[in-house]
């Protein structure tokens, strides 16, 4: 018989596969290469969400989104389509963490990230129904309202 290991210790306040190494070389270099204006040119400046902002300016719930890749398990999904769904963001230990899902429900992601001295929140992403697809995210809270975000293959955006 095989013992668990109970020592694990999960850094993410969902309770889920943490995101490996979210500040590694890889993410860092992106967020050097990336900018987000948080202007209203942008395509996330659009009102597309129908959650009520919270009186807290990030934690709480939120609609997302993303593009720049299609979901094998969504039929005629491709890479420009939106994929959109719910997500939890929370702030714990000095990191950022949002949880969100596609598909009905049916897929999750969690971001992992800090703020860098711009005030980007700078992190990677993992897909923990496929925890093989892991990115480096890069975003910008615009407002209580409006969180612009990318990754090297295209849009991770968060409304309310």
């Amino acid at each position: 018989m095989q013992q668990t290991n109970t020592d694990l210790v999960i850094r993410n306040p969902f309770g889920t596969m943490d995101v490996p190494a979210p500040s590694d070389s890889e993410v860092m270099g992106y967020a050097a290469s990336t900018a987000l204006a948080g202007d209203a040119a942008d395509v996330n400046a659009a009102q597309w969400a129908s959650i009520a902002a919270a009186s807290d300016p990030l934690e709480g719930i939120w609609a997302s989104r993303w593009n720049g890749g299609a979901d094998p398990t969504i039929a005629g999904d491709t890479p420009d389509k939106w994929k959109e769904g719910r997500a939890d963001v929370r702030v714990a230990g000095g990191r950022i963490y949002l949880r969100f899902d596609w598909d009905h429900g049916r897929r999750h992601g969690l971001i992992d990230a800090t703020r860098d001295e711009t005030g980007r929140l700078v992190g990677k992403y993992i897909n923990l129904t496929n925890p093989a697809i892991m990115r480096p995210w890069v975003g910008r809270v615009v407002d209580a309202a409006r969180i612009d975000g990318c990754f090297p293959n295209g849009r991770l955006d968060f409304r309310r």
